[in-house]
């Protein structure tokens, strides 16, 4: 199970789809916890001003 995981980070990373999905996603930022959901991460945190990759989706959708 630990290798699919890395081969899907690896796929969606090769396709360009690490801070974007096909659906809409929850984005939780990781500095300061703020929930967006939405196809893509935000440019930038409304909440602590971080950066897009500041954010991670919720859950193991690599």
């Amino acid at each position: 199970q630990h290798e699919k995981r890395y081969l899907n980070l690896l796929e969606n990373i090769e396709k360009g789809r690490v801070f974007r999905r096909e659906s809409v996603a929850k984005w939780k930022c990781r500095n300061c916890g703020y929930i967006h959901e939405g196809i893509e991460a935000l440019e930038e945190c409304p909440a602590c001003a971080h950066p897009k990759t500041y954010f991670e989706l919720l859950g193991e959708n690599y």
